[in-house]
């Protein structure tokens, strides 16, 4: 039997690294796994996330910069299998979006052909983006 994998997006990883309704059920989710699936998108997102979170005055610098450096120790401890993020990926996420089937928007539609295409089991806490996963065929557990 093959071994899936889940891919985590960012609506699931923030809540691990800073308290939020979801941060115990990501722990749980999370606890005893030696590595999960993401993309460099996550990165990225989590970066906007953070400054979000400061401009609207709802973390301060030094929580943003205390869960940055927390999700970046993380990384260099192997506690990520980075996916690749290729041409493939973008040809998929564009196909969907073009079928106009789903909600998807464009970090979405990549983060759900990132785990169609490892053939892994996308975790989220987005229902926008669970709907679309189902809508499209892909595996997916939403966190709520």
């Amino acid at each position: 039997m093959k071994n899936v994998i889940d891919y985590y997006d960012t609506s699931v990883l923030l809540p691990y690294y800073r308290p939020e309704a979801l941060s115990e059920k990501v722990q749980a989710l999370l606890m005893g796994k030696q590595q999960v699936a993401i993309s460099m998108l996550v990165d990225v997102e989590m970066a906007s996330a953070l400054s979000r979170l400061v401009r609207m005055d709802e973390f301060s610098d030094q929580d943003a910069a205390r869960v940055q450096n927390a999700f970046v120790g993380d990384a260099k401890k192997g506690c990520f299998r980075y996916l690749a993020v290729d041409v493939a990926i973008f040809q998929q996420a564009q196909r969907w979006l073009l079928e106009r089937k789903s909600a998807l928007r464009t970090l979405d539609a990549l983060h759900l052909a990132c785990a169609a295409l490892a053939e892994a089991r996308l975790i989220t806490a987005d229902q926008t983006l669970a709907d679309a996963a189902q809508t499209h065929g892909v595996a997916s557990l939403l966190v709520q």
